[in-house]
């Protein structure tokens, strides 16, 4: 072999050398999109189990927009198959809010529809007293209504506002009692509602709700009045299989963090 092959075979091979010692570059990178919020529709069509609340609730949502946009009046019926606006009409004027109204209140549905009615207002908030049921007495008093936690255990993850259900997850163990956090009626109890699992949702004022999901026992039925206090079901698993209460609270359809009503820990 002459010397020019012959260095131009050593140069090939140190060339090869040095690419098989140099580092690979970086594999990219696998992003997942994180879970969108529930955009709400245009145009909703009910469906059998719906009332006013569960909907504005699904989407974020004010059941009383939701009743003026469709100029649906009390007793707030709502029949399977109808169509509802869920976006404000170019007519209709900005909601003035104010004092908390009345709460509608669902009526067990006839076949084919389902029906809400509104009762009186809440009653006036009371003195908390021990009971049995109660996973705590420490109560706090804000928008004058007497609140409590809705279990015992500690937060395990904390309200997030960019989260995609956004309250608190308080831990526990599965079947421990789970009360309403205040006085009020449960406007929804079912599980329609999909990544809350048995949910109840309690109204409080016009203003003001609650919801408890992952639940593994529901106690009450929609149109129940309830006490703060009272148990309302049994703690469950949540969808990593935790044993988690998902507490929520919404202030005019918007949640906020529940620490702002609970008492302290």
């Amino acid at each position: 072999m002459s010397k020019a092959r012959w260095l131009g075979v050593m140069a090939v091979v140190a060339l090869l050398t040095l690419s098989a010692c140099a580092p690979l570059p970086p594999a990219p990178i696998e992003r997942r999109p994180s879970p969108a919020v529930t955009q709400a529709p245009p145009i909703y069509e009910v469906v059998r189990g719906d009332t006013l609340a569960s909907i504005a609730f699904r989407y974020g949502l004010d059941w009383r927009d939701i009743a003026r946009w469709n100029e649906i009046d009390a007793p707030y019926t709502i029949r399977v198959g109808q169509e509802l606006r869920l976006i404000q009409p170019p007519s209709s004027r900005t909601r003035i809010v104010s004092a908390p109204g009345p709460i509608p209140t669902p009526t067990p549905p006839a076949a084919g529809r389902q029906t809400e009615t509104r009762p009186a207002s809440p009653p006036a908030p009371r003195e908390a007293t021990s009971t049995e049921n109660s996973p705590s007495t420490a109560t706090r008093t804000v928008a004058n209504m007497v609140w409590r936690w809705p279990t015992a255990g500690g937060v395990v993850r904390p309200f997030d506002a960019a989260a995609t259900r956004r309250g608190l997850g308080i831990g526990g163990a599965v079947g421990q009692p789970v009360v309403a956090a205040a006085d009020g009626q449960v406007v929804y109890s079912g599980t329609a509602l999909i990544g809350y699992g048995e949910l109840i949702i309690i109204q409080h004022s016009g203003a003001l709700l609650s919801a408890y999901g992952h639940n593994s026992r529901r106690l009450v039925e929609e149109g129940a009045r309830v006490q703060g206090g009272q148990v309302i079901a049994e703690l469950g698993l949540n969808d990593r299989d935790q044993p988690m209460l998902h507490f929520e609270i919404r202030q005019d359809g918007q949640p906020v963090d529940p620490r702002r009503f609970l008492p302290p820990r």
